[in-house]
């Protein structure tokens, strides 16, 4: 199902409103792939979405709210960051290190991403106890997370967060990092596993300016990674074709 939202402010006031994302190309490439898809893109004033609203079992792209949790915490969110925290941390987004996910989902529990969730307006958000991965999101809902990620961290670390989610290692930067339009900044969290089922998930936020536009593209029984990822760069390609 195609989605267009009524615009909630004025067109003049969104740089990025007279583009709109490739959706009618995007749902025939995604119609033609193997397994189960879905995805959503959002600007401050409009968005869009195909099967947007159809859960999926999040895999790592949970990590990004739980950096968000841990840094909102209020013995962590008025100090700097210690050695052992930022060891924590920075493996956890730049190579999706799963060891320190667990630590932190250890810390921030189901209570702390709940709170993440509900501050970003998500609607169908479910946290599993005792598994971070087994998550149940939305690709609506991450573009809502997305958008509104800069103002999730606190402002002392909303740097240091958002470096993070820009500088995911090169071995990891698929999908959408490799079809960035010229001149955006990109700032991504990605999900992968071969259990059950074959995921491969993106979701993100790019900025120009004053102009950000935050998508998400959830991926699931492709029957290999390779696949899933190149379902990603073919969807991420048409959805944000114009985008200049």
């Amino acid at each position: 199902m195609l989605v267009g939202l009524v615009p909630t402010g004025a067109a003049s006031r969104d740089q990025a409103a007279a583009w709109k994302p490739g959706m009618r190309a995007a749902i025939a490439y995604a119609s033609h792939r193997r397994g189960e898809i879905a995805f959503a893109v959002r600007t401050r004033s409009r968005s869009w979405g195909w099967r947007h609203a159809v859960p999926f079992r999040s895999a790592s792209v949970v990590k990004a709210m739980l950096l968000a949790s841990y840094l909102n915490q209020r013995s962590v969110r008025g100090r700097a960051l210690r050695g052992d925290e930022l060891r924590l941390l920075s493996p956890m987004i730049l190579w999706s290190d799963n060891d320190a996910a667990s630590r932190v989902f250890a810390i921030v529990g189901t209570g702390g991403l709940r709170l993440v969730a509900y501050r970003s307006n998500m609607r169908h958000f479910t946290p599993v106890e005792g598994s971070w991965s087994a998550s149940e999101i939305t690709a609506a809902d991450q573009t809502r997370l997305f958008l509104r990620l800069p103002r999730l961290f606190p402002r002392r670390h909303r740097r240091y967060a958002m470096h993070l989610l820009d500088s995911i290692i090169p071995g990891q930067r698929w999908g959408i990092a490799r079809v960035r339009p010229h001149g955006w900044k990109l700032y991504f969290k990605g999900g992968w596993t071969e259990d059950p089922r074959w995921i491969d998930h993106q979701a993100a936020l790019l900025t120009r300016g004053s102009r950000a536009v935050s998508i998400a593209i959830l991926t699931e029984g492709s029957g290999s990674h390779a696949y899933g990822r190149e379902t990603l760069r073919g969807i991420a390609a048409r959805l944000l074709a114009g985008l200049r």
